[in-house]
């Protein structure tokens, strides 16, 4: 084949207490690309239809730079022209950058005969984060690619694991109409935390990965605590501490800031909860008088799909 359409969903990332070692993948929004071979050693990007603001040179471009990386762990000067579609928002914390980085691997892996897994082509990915944000991280493109839940167990050397969704978790995402920039969210991070509340923060990630595993949903409700990035970047997004309250209120398993906002995501068991949830959400914002969008999706298990 010599062209191909694949689309790559959005993801959560941290998912409460997993900064940067965890995700989970959403059934929509995503980004398409249409990728085509070339007879040039050139990667080129031809458009970005609903993103006019992106830039469309390969070296800028997250797309161009993901699969620019990948073709240079091959030693390939095979030529590609990249069209991509945009469905995930900049900035709106769903992982932007990771659906485009991670549908242009998926699509040339797939036309060069896919000499890499899923979990290889993370790395790649990544690049298209580092680009974007300046931090190589992966908990938004591994969900993105590979789907379900992941763990990032190790950066270096990178190990992935991806974790099965027990079938009735379901998630709530609103985005309010702001805009708050991966790269300016990391800024207000702190450099060190406090031992307890790492020790708590730890205990939640486990308690979150065995709650997934034994499909104990209560367990997952009570690890969905964040007790060291929330309290700094929740003063970025405006109402979230009443979504919040009223997402639990709502019945929501958990609530927290989707990636580095300004969405806020949360937890429900079943999809007529995930429902109440939204309609809480929404509440609050027609309150505030801000404009938003949500989102009511299962973890999607399948990640980006080869479409066309």
């Amino acid at each position: 084949m010599n062209k191909v359409k694949v689309f790559a969903p959005a993801t959560v990332a941290n998912i409460a207490c997993g900064f940067d070692v965890l995700g989970l993948a959403l059934d929509f929004p995503g980004d398409e690309v249409i990728v085509t071979k070339t007879n040039s050693n050139e990667v080129i990007i031809t458009a970005c239809h609903n993103a006019d603001n992106l830039p469309l040179a390969a070296d800028e471009n997250v797309a161009g730079v993901a699969v620019k990386a990948l073709l240079k762990k091959l030693d390939s000067t095979q030529g590609f022209e990249i069209e991509l579609t945009k469905g995930v928002k900049p900035g709106s914390g769903i992982g932007s950058s990771a659906a485009s980085s991670s549908a242009a691997v998926v699509a040339v892996n797939y036309l060069l005969g896919e000499p890499f897994t899923r979990k290889e082509l993370v790395e790649f990915a990544m690049q298209g984060e580092k680009c974007a944000t300046g931090v190589a991280h992966a908990d938004n493109v591994a969900p993105s690619i590979c789907g379900g839940f992941t763990l990032i167990r190790s950066y270096e050397p990178l190990d992935v694991i991806k974790i099965d969704s027990p079938e009735q978790l379901w998630a709530t995402v609103i985005h309010p109409q702001i805009e708050v920039k991966t790269r300016d969210a990391r800024r207000v991070l702190k450099g060190g935390i406090d031992l307890k509340k790492a020790i708590t923060q730890w205990g939640n990630v486990g308690g979150l990965i065995a709650g997934l595993y034994s499909k104990d949903y209560d367990l997952i409700g009570r690890s969905l605590v964040d007790v060291v990035i929330e309290p700094i970047r929740s003063i970025l997004i405006p109402g979230y501490a009443s979504v919040k309250k009223a997402s639990m209120a709502a019945g929501a398993l958990g609530c927290s800031i989707s990636g580095s906002g300004p969405s806020i995501f949360a937890l429900s068991k079943g999809k007529e909860q995930a429902l109440k949830v939204k309609e809480a959400m929404g509440e609050i914002y027609n309150e505030y008088g801000v404009d938003y969008d949500i989102h009511v999706s299962q973890v999607n298990s399948e990640g980006a799909r080869i479409i066309k």
